[in-house]
């Protein structure tokens, strides 16, 4: 989606969040965990999670790099809490979220060839209890991912951005079951 968003419009950029741990590389600026707990000491943080033994961090100088820059942040958020947070960075965040059934996720990563697809499994469910939890969250769009193709979904949420569509409180319950 991030891919298909960047060729629509350079602007949108994958922010590289922080991470500490092991497993996938790619699209991420490696660190320490002591290194993310003195940016959390020092307020630096917008958000930390960890998940698949790992720790990630999403820091305000990395979004105000790209801000800075012209750039379009592109945040991947695996929680409610995660969206919610960064809405402290002082730009108009479009929260969108991203869903497909079980079925199509398990799918998806034996396509990728996850070598993890037990925990990948483990953390759709968790995902959902999450969005269940936090039905009442104000959403600016959502997509099913299985019913509309990356180009097509990249161009709705260009559109959004462009619209500066708000957030509003969605049917979570009907959408993810």
């Amino acid at each position: 989606m991030t891919a298909e968003l960047s060729r629509l419009r350079p602007e949108f950029t994958l922010f590289q969040r922080l991470k500490a741990g092991p497993g996938r590389t790619t699209g991420y600026r490696l660190t320490t965990a002591d290194h993310i707990d003195e940016l959390s000491r020092a307020g630096e943080l917008l958000y930390r999670n960890a998940r698949y033994d790992a720790e990630y961090a999403i820091d305000r100088r990395g979004v105000s790099d790209l801000v800075e820059s012209g750039r379009i942040p592109v945040l991947h958020m695996g929680q409610v809490a995660g969206a919610t947070a960064v809405d402290a960075y002082p730009i108009r965040w479009v929260k969108v979220l991203l869903w497909c059934p079980l079925s199509v996720t398990e799918e998806r990563c034996q396509g990728r060839g996850d070598k993890d697809l037990d925990a990948r499994l483990k953390v759709w469910h968790e995902t959902r209890h999450d969005l269940l939890d936090h039905a009442d969250e104000p959403w600016s769009l959502v997509i099913e991912t299985q019913h509309l193709a990356p180009a097509k979904a990249a161009q709705t949420i260009n559109e959004a951005v462009m619209a500066g569509v708000g957030a509003e409180v969605r049917d979570i319950r009907k959408l993810v079951g």
